[in-house]
C-alpha cells in the first residue's frame, strides 16, 4: 500500500491491540479458565472438530509442533483431553475432549458469548452487521497473507432465489469440505450429497420447492433449499443449509433460513423438518431461534461414518 495509507494502517493496528487487551489475551490465563490463550484455543478447535492430531492442531494454530505437543500433554494430564490411536496409522494419536474437557469448552463458550454480546449491545443493528462482515473479511485476509493463498475481496452478500450456474458443484464442495473437517466424512458422503442435489434440481420448477443462494460478488457463499415433495403431503424438508467459513457469523445463515421459512409459510406447509448431526451448536441455536425443536436423535452410519443424527421440526 502507498505511504499515504500509514495512518489508516496504524489505526487498524491500534484497534487490534485494544481488542487483544479487552479480550484478555495479555493475561496469563484466558476466558475465566486456569489455562493460557493457546490452550483455550486448542480446546475450542478440538471441540469444534471432534478430534485432531497434534500436527493438525499445530498447523491450525500456527504454532511449533513441539510447543503443541507439550501443551497437549499438559491438557491430557489435567484431564481435559484424551488420546486415541488412529485406526489407519498407529503412529498417529487423535486428541479428543474428555467429559471434563467438554464442560470446560461449554464454560469457555459461555464466557466468550457474554463478552461479545455485551459489546454488541452497545451497537446499532447496522453496526453489528458491519462488525461481523468486517472482522470476517479481515481475519480471512490475515490468513491469506500468512498462508500465501489468494483471498477473494469481500463485498456485500446478497441472497438470490433459484438456480444459478455452477450451484450444484459449489454446494457439493462446501458440504464436502465442512463435513470432512467437522465429522470426518469422505467420498461416500460427498457422492450422496451430489446425487441428492442432482435429483432435486430438475424439480425446482414445481411451486412447492425452493432454493436460495447467498452470493458475494460472483462467488456462492451459502445455500438452503426447501423440498416440498420428499416427505408426506403438507410437510416441508429443509435441506442443504450451509454457509461458507468466510462469512459465517455475519448473519448470512439467518437471512437464508428466514427466506426459506417465509416461503414455507406462504405455501401453507403444516411443518418444516430438517436432519442434522449432534455437535453443530451454532446451527442448532439458529434453528431454535426460528422455532425449531429437537424431536428425535439416533446413532447411524448412512453417511459413511457413525454419527448421532438429529431431527428438528418447526
Amino acid at each position: 500500500m502507498p505511504h499515504a495509507d500509514h495512518e489508516f494502517i496504524d489505526n487498524i493496528r491500534a484497534a487490534s491491540r485494544q481488542m487483544v487487551r479487552e479480550l484478555g489475551f495479555m493475561q496469563n490465563t484466558l476466558a475465566a479458565t486456569e489455562y493460557p490463550p493457546s490452550a483455550v484455543h486448542a480446546i475450542l478447535e478440538i471441540g469444534a472438530r471432534k478430534s485432531m492430531s497434534a500436527a493438525q492442531l499445530a498447523e491450525f494454530l500456527g504454532l511449533e509442533k513441539s510447543s503443541v505437543s507439550r501443551m497437549a500433554r499438559k491438557l491430557v494430564e489435567a484431564g481435559e483431553l484424551q488420546e486415541r490411536p488412529s485406526d489407519q496409522d498407529g503412529r498417529i494419536k487423535w486428541l479428543e475432549l474428555t467429559p471434563r474437557g467438554r464442560r470446560t469448552l461449554t464454560a469457555i463458550q459461555a464466557f466468550g458469548r457474554k463478552q461479545v454480546a455485551g459489546a454488541l449491545a452497545q451497537l446499532s443493528g447496522e453496526q453489528r452487521h458491519l462488525v461481523a462482515e468486517g472482522l470476517s473479511a479481515y481475519s480471512q485476509a490475515l490468513y491469506g497473507h500468512r498462508s500465501g493463498e489468494a483471498i477473494v475481496a469481500a463485498g456485500p452478500v446478497r441472497v438470490v432465489e433459484g438456480y444459478q450456474p455452477g450451484v450444484i458443484g459449489r454446494m457439493v464442495q462446501m458440504h464436502a469440505v465442512f463435513y470432512a473437517r467437522s465429522e470426518g466424512f469422505g467420498s461416500f458422503f460427498e457422492s450422496k450429497v451430489a446425487a441428492g442435489l442432482a435429483e432435486f434440481m430438475p424439480r425446482l420448477e414445481h411451486e412447492c420447492n425452493g432454493l436460495w443462494i447467498a452470493m458475494q460478488g460472483e462467488r456462492m457463499v451459502g445455500s438452503v433449499a426447501i423440498d416440498g415433495e420428499d416427505l408426506s403431503e403438507g410437510r416441508a424438508h429443509l435441506r442443504w443449509f450451509i454457509v461458507d467459513d468466510g462469512v459465517r457469523g455475519g448473519g448470512v445463515g439467518k437471512r437464508l433460513l428466514e427466506a426459506a421459512l417465509r416461503f414455507c409459510d406462504a405455501r401453507g406447509f403444516t411443518s418444516v423438518q430438517l436432519w442434522t448431526f449432534r455437535g453443530l451448536d451454532a446451527a442448532r441455536r439458529l434453528y431454535e431461534a426460528n422455532g425449531f425443536r429437537l424431536v428425535e436423535e439416533w446413532s447411524g452410519s448412512q453417511w459413511g461414518k457413525e454419527v448421532v443424527e438429529q431431527r428438528f421440526e418447526r
